[in-house]
C-alpha cells in the first residue's frame, strides 16, 4: 500500500504558491505535526535535514493525499527529486515519523540533499514564522 500522508514544512504551506494550491485541491488537512530535524534558509525555500545531533522540532502540516501516486508525481519535480532531475537531487523523499496530536505517524517528507555551506539555520523550526520575521 502506498503511504497517503505527506508532511510539509515550507513553501507548500504558502497560499500564493501554485504547488501549495495544487496540494490543497488534491489532499485533505490531516493534522499539524513536527519532525525532529534542523531547518535552514536556502533563500526562497527552507531545507530540512535530519542530523545525528542537535535536532529540534520542525513544525509543519500533514495532508492526506487523495491520489498519492499522482500527487507525488506532480510534486517531485517541484522538489527537484526523481527521474530527469539534476543529480544529486535537490531533495529526496523519505517516509519518516511525524509527531502529531494523535501520536506518531509515518509520512512522506522531502529532505534537503545538498550542501548546507553558507546557509543560515532557522533554529525556531518554523518556516512561516521565519518568513514573517524576515519581512
Amino acid at each position: 500500500m502506498t503511504n497517503d500522508l505527506l508532511f510539509v514544512y515550507g513553501t507548500l504551506l504558502l497560499a500564493d504558491n501554485e504547488f501549495a494550491n495544487y496540494l490543497t485541491r488534491n489532499a485533505a488537512f490531516y493534522s499539524k505535526g513536527t519532525i525532529q530535524g534542523k531547518l535552514y534558509d536556502v533563500g526562497h525555500y527552507p531545507a530540512l535535514v535530519i542530523d545525528e545531533y542537535g535536532n529540534y522540532d520542525v513544525s509543519g502540516t500533514v495532508y492526506r493525499l487523495h491520489n498519492p501516486d499522482e500527487v507525488l508525481r506532480h510534486l517531485d519535480p517541484y522538489e527537484g527529486y526523481g527521474e530527469g532531475e539534476e543529480l544529486p537531487y535537490l531533495f529526496v523523499r523519505e517516509a519518516l515519523p511525524i509527531q502529531t496530536g494523535q501520536g506518531v505517524i509515518t509520512c512522506w517528507v522531502y529532505l534537503y540533499n545538498r550542501s548546507l555551506a553558507g546557509l543560515s539555520e532557522i533554529s525556531t523550526g518554523d518556516y512561516l514564522d521565519h518568513l514573517q520575521q524576515k519581512h
